[in-house]
């Protein structure tokens, strides 16, 4: 799937070096009507509130969701290629004490890569956030029921999937959860990051999560 970048003005921590993708169409700034989703780590897990989602949310959101599409980036250049390249090969090296197989470092940094870059975010602040919400494991589960790398809340896959919660525990499926909610969030606060995370932890406007991650996102700071 070839996506073109998407017009948004968010601070630097959102974008991505070498421009948005075109998000599915995704225009979310007038939808206000969304629930929340709570944090795995113990220290910043807040309250977990789910609310009805108006029929225009749901759909925009179950069409983000819904993409068969595999993680494999189409670049413009080689350049950009290569730029890509470096990025996995600085990224790996950092992972390896969080993630020990090759193979499995590798396809998770790819998804990474592709997922982030689809929902116009900065990779390092998806790094960063699964680090603080996971610690890197898949299959982590919090005292609330947030499940996976991003802990997504099984009220989404009800609300915007299949109905299929087990698979918030497929790495693309727990990847793109996080990153389509997440961007939401980001549409709704008119790009304020600091705001964002906050409803992403259920914690809006109280400090000790917001700056978790980005003290995190700063140590996944590489080229690329």
């Amino acid at each position: 799937m070839s996506l073109r970048p998407r017009a948004v003005s968010l601070s630097p921590m959102l974008a991505p070096s070498h421009g948005r993708r075109h998000w599915l169409l995704l225009s979310l700034k007038s939808f206000a009507a969304l629930g929340w989703v709570l944090g795995s780590a113990p220290v910043h897990a807040g309250r977990q509130i789910e609310e009805p989602l108006a029929d225009a949310v749901r759909s925009v959101l179950s069409a983000a969701i819904a993409s068969p599409a595999p993680p494999r980036p189409e670049f413009a250049s080689e350049a950009a290629s290569q730029a890509h390249q470096r990025w996995l090969a600085g990224q790996d090296s950092r992972l390896a004490r969080h993630i020990p197989q090759p193979q499995i470092r590798r396809e998770f940094l790819q998804t990474v890569w592709y997922e982030a870059q689809r929902a116009g975010l900065d990779r390092k602040l998806v790094l960063g956030l699964i680090q603080v919400e996971s610690g890197f494991r898949k299959y982590a589960i919090s005292s609330a029921g947030a499940r996976g790398y991003m802990q997504v809340m099984p009220f989404w896959s009800r609300l915007i999937g299949d109905g299929d919660s087990a698979r918030l525990f497929d790495l693309q499926t727990n990847l793109r959860f996080g990153c389509v909610i997440l961007r939401h969030y980001l549409d709704m606060e008119r790009g304020e990051l600091f705001m964002a995370l906050g409803r992403y932890n259920g914690s809006r406007g109280k400090a000790p999560y917001p700056e978790a991650v980005l003290a995190a996102s700063r140590t996944w700071d590489v080229p690329g």
